[in-house]
C-alpha cells in the first residue's frame, strides 16, 4: 500500500484514528473474520488504557480503521455507541456483540487482559459497538497476502 492510499482514507474517512483488534497476529485475523462474516459488531478494551490518549477513544459517529497485524488497513468501522461496564457485569448480549458466548468472553478477555496491564473482575472497560461502513479488502490496492 502507498502512501497515496493512506492519504486517501484520510480524506474519505476525516479524523479517523487507526487500531489493531487483539494482540497478535493470530487473534487479530480471528477477529477481523469475524467482523468480516458478520458475526462480531462490537470490541472493549481496559479504560486504562485511553488514560494518556484521550483521543484515542471511540466516539460516537466517527470513522476508524481497523488494521492488519501488519499495519495495512482491513476495514473502516463507525461507532454506534461506547459504555463504560464493570468486567464482572457484562452481559450475554455484550458478549454476543463481540462475536462470543459470555463464557469464552470471560476467557479470552481475562486471558488478554492477564497478557497486557493485569487483570481485576471490577476493572472498567470501554465498549464499542460499531459499523462496518467499508470492507478495505475490496480496493485492489489494499488487498494483502493475508488469505485468512
Amino acid at each position: 500500500m502507498s502512501d497515496d492510499d493512506i492519504e486517501d482514507l484520510q480524506v474519505t474517512y476525516p479524523g479517523a484514528g487507526t487500531f489493531k483488534f487483539g494482540d497478535s497476529a493470530k487473534l487479530s485475523a480471528k477477529l477481523i473474520k469475524r467482523v468480516r462474516a458478520g458475526q462480531k459488531h462490537a470490541t472493549s478494551g481496559a479504560l486504562r488504557d485511553f488514560a494518556d490518549d484521550p483521543d484515542a477513544m471511540p466516539k460516537v459517529g466517527r470513522c476508524d480503521i481497523a488494521a492488519n497485524w501488519d499495519g495495512t488497513p482491513a476495514l473502516v468501522i463507525r461507532t454506534k455507541s461506547v459504555e463504560q461496564v464493570r468486567f464482572c457485569d457484562v452481559t450475554e448480549e455484550l458478549a454476543h456483540a463481540e462475536g462470543e458466548t459470555l463464557e469464552g468472553w470471560q476467557r479470552g478477555h481475562k486471558a488478554y487482559f492477564e497478557r497486557n496491564g493485569g487483570f481485576d473482575a471490577e476493572m472498567m472497560l470501554l465498549f464499542e459497538k460499531f459499523e462496518v461502513v467499508e470492507d478495505l479488502a475490496s480496493r485492489p490496492a489494499m488487498q494483502t497476502e493475508d488469505k485468512t
